[in-house]
């Protein structure tokens, strides 16, 4: 079925009975071309490409609860490409692209709104760094403006500018990153797959993987044996466990990130707005709520669950920034597995067994990245050589010193 204004109004004519459900509940087959375990966002992604740019229909996507139970539905929903290192700013800004045109590719309502990512500076050696990372963006063609306090002021007048110990100077905009509709990314990705012959099978764990002299043959599930010619892992923060599988040990770790929403209130922030001076972001939803988060709790940990003293630590920040949030009552949180690389950049590569291809490491910068990682890692598993603009993207890095670490915090995951 087309989604459009007269597929509604036609609904709606017939008292709604004619909606047919988004995507199969597949059945999993014996035999795949291409097996993809997690069914998240960059999971379904490299399907719908996979399908879409290189004719590839004979795929299953496994995922071991219902689709949009992990990190992609448990996301603060951002999408920027404001970067300043040579190997992210080609990627991102493909992602950003593909998010500018996904709801009439997947002919899918993703909410996809682009009201402004603004990071805030506060003090001159900030200033500085944001200038130089601006000016990178420009120099790529990507849209970047350094405010000063008066710019900021007009656009979010209600946070504290004369904080004694963080005083808000300016800020860095790229007024064409916003947010997306994280549970409808997921949600259109797996019915615009579905329709091209993809295999979405939920509720099936993976609990091995099947090796033959040295090439992977198929995986082991909860649901039985399944062989494909290809296997490619895209689980985020559960990548070391299936990593072990076949005694593969990752530069990654796997940390939780909580994030937050308040009570609905009328509306207050019109953009997306990050603290300069510690690690606070906030926006607000379509639902009035102030969805924001912070630091990963800095632990290991698999846990969909956060403790105590980082709701603190974010808590703190927010009211920094922003004293008026003390009036607002906290709704819920909740957590998602982060997968920790060494310099804080994403990993899309071949591995070192043949037929087993890798997509980890994305640290905080996975939704963001989801068009891209999908369209780059089909490219990959299509054409066995890394897409140009994930060519930075490799396994080997780690070991050759050709680090991405955008935030110069050297080989300390939990810093990134």
């Amino acid at each position: 079925m087309h989604y459009s204004v007269f597929s509604v109004l036609g609904q709606a004519l017939r008292g709604q009975r004619g909606w047919k459900p988004q995507w199969r509940d597949a059945a999993p087959r014996t035999e795949y071309d291409v097996v993809i375990v997690g069914g998240g966002g960059h999971g379904l992604a490299t399907a719908y490409y996979l399908a879409k740019e290189h004719g590839l229909t004979n795929i299953a996507v496994l995922e071991r609860s219902h689709i949009g139970s992990g990190n992609v539905g448990r996301n603060t929903t951002i999408v920027r490409s404001n970067y300043g290192l040579p190997g992210n700013i080609p990627f991102y800004e493909q992602s950003m692209k593909l998010w500018e045109g996904l709801e009439q590719d997947i002919n899918y309502n993703a909410m996809v709104s682009q009201r402004g990512v603004l990071n805030l500076y506060h003090s001159d050696a900030q200033r500085d760094a944001y200038a130089r990372r601006g000016n990178a963006m420009r120099m790529a063609g990507i849209d970047a403006e350094l405010l000063d306090r008066e710019g900021v002021r007009a656009m979010v007048p209600f946070i504290d500018f004369e904080n004694a110990r963080f005083p808000v100077k300016g800020g860095l905009l790229q007024r064409r990153g916003g947010t997306v509709r994280h549970d409808a990314v997921a949600w259109g990705y797996a019915r615009a797959a579905d329709q091209r012959g993809v295999d979405i099978v939920q509720n099936c764990a993976v609990t091995g993987i099947r090796r033959e002299n040295g090439r992977v043959t198929g995986v082991e599930t909860s649901r039985g044996l399944i062989r494909a010619r290809k296997v490619a892992l895209s689980v985020a923060g559960s990548t070391s466990l299936l990593a072990a599988m076949v005694d593969m040990r990752l530069p990654i770790e796997s940390h939780v990130l909580q994030a937050f929403v308040s009570e609905g209130v009328k509306p207050l922030i019109d953009c997306v707005m990050t603290f300069g001076a510690g690690h606070f972001y906030v926006s607000q939803s379509d639902k009035g709520g102030l969805v924001f988060g912070g630091d990963i709790d800095g632990y290991n940990s698999y846990a969909q669950r956060g403790n105590l003293a980082t709701i603190e630590d974010v808590m703190e920040g927010g009211m920094a920034l922003w004293p008026g949030l003390g009036r607002l009552r906290l709704l819920r949180h909740w957590g998602g597995v982060m997968d920790m690389s060494m310099d804080g950049s994403p990993i899309i590569d071949r591995t070192g067994i043949d037929g087993l291809y890798l997509n980890a490491g994305w640290c905080y910068g996975g939704f963001k990245a989801t068009p891209a990682a999908g369209f780059c890692f089909a490219h990959l598993i299509a054409r066995d050589a890394p897409h140009p603009d994930a060519a930075a993207y490799r396994l080997d890095r780690f070991a050759t010193g050709h680090l991405i670490d955008e935030k110069g915090m050297g080989a300390q995951p939990n810093l990134h």
